[in-house]
């Protein structure tokens, strides 16, 4: 089977499965990265190079940049995630040209593995970010049908009128269409400078900003502090990680629509990488934490 008969055929064939879904199954991206180097033309299919809409079968064989991926089925997969507490100057990108520093940077190795970002944050906000080794759980978290709820410790420069809380909650319209959000909490300041908690339930590029700026308001700082049910806490500070719960993964795969799978255990060579990777980390300065937040 070659690539372009992946695609006529996959109407005929209820084995076959889309190919950016098995590429990050395999742990080497998420879907969307996955469909970015499909359509840059670094994915094969049995030797041709493939293109968006193809679907594959377990017999073929798929080279991401050159090399065979093993392919793998769901129960093959496993399934750990990781916090991150993001402090502001680091990119959600694995490799800058300009030599920045990468969230990628300072997290676990993995051997044949790689994790795989939910969301992402920008290069001027800090807090929670979750990373997976799980594609699909990945996929499924980020995705805006599954409307998981995002939550940001927000301060916001200039004078905060009832009216511009009641416009971000009906919602407006910004250059990509319209964006709001669900809930619109006050948590004092100092000032010129109001904290506030909003909830958000997609990650549009800098959403949270622009929709205050709408509303003639500049954001100062901002913090995502909650990512479905996985809140921030002190067990990751600033630029450190730590490894979830059983039951906290389980919770997020429930969350996404998947049966809970029981996480795998290190092995002794992974708990010593893993030990070596976390006394690595360099101190990050932390974000201070809005008075009376949660």
């Amino acid at each position: 089977m070659n690539s372009s008969s992946n695609s006529s055929s996959s109407s005929k064939n209820s084995n076959t499965e889309k190919l950016q879904k098995v590429l990050a199954r395999a742990g080497l991206g998420s879907r969307r990265e996955m469909e970015a180097a499909i359509s840059d033309g670094r994915v094969k299919v049995n030797g041709e190079v493939a293109k968006l809409g193809d679907r594959i079968a377990s017999r073929d064989r798929v080279a991401f940049d050159d090399r065979l991926v093993t392919l793998r089925d769901d129960a093959e997969v496993s399934r750990r995630v990781i916090m991150y507490n993001k402090p502001e100057g680091e990119l959600c990108t694995r490799k800058d040209p300009e030599g920045r520093r990468t969230v990628f940077e300072r997290l676990p190795r993995l051997k044949g593995e790689r994790w795989i970002a939910i969301g992402r944050l920008d290069i001027n906000t800090s807090g929670l970010l979750l990373f997976t080794t799980d594609g699909e759980l990945a996929n499924r978290l980020m995705h805006p049908s599954t409307q998981v709820e995002r939550e940001y410790a927000v301060r916001v420069m200039g004078q905060v009128e009832r009216e511009h809380v009641v416009a971000m909650v009906e919602g407006v319209m910004l250059e990509d269409g319209p964006a709001r959000f669900s809930d619109v909490q006050e948590f004092g300041g100092e000032g010129i400078n109001t904290w506030f908690h909003v909830v958000i339930m997609e990650g549009r590029n800098r959403e949270v900003r622009r929709l205050w700026e709408s509303q003639g308001l500049t954001v100062s700082r901002l913090k995502r502090v909650r990512y479905g049910n996985i809140f921030l806490d002190k067990r990751a500070k600033a630029g450190e990680w730590t490894e979830l719960t059983q039951g906290e993964i389980d919770d997020l795969s429930t969350l996404a629509g998947l049966a809970p799978r029981k996480v795998p255990s290190l092995t002794p060579d992974e708990q010593n990488r893993w030990s070596r990777d976390k006394n690595k980390r360099r101190p990050v300065r932390a974000m201070r934490k809005p008075k009376g937040s949660r």
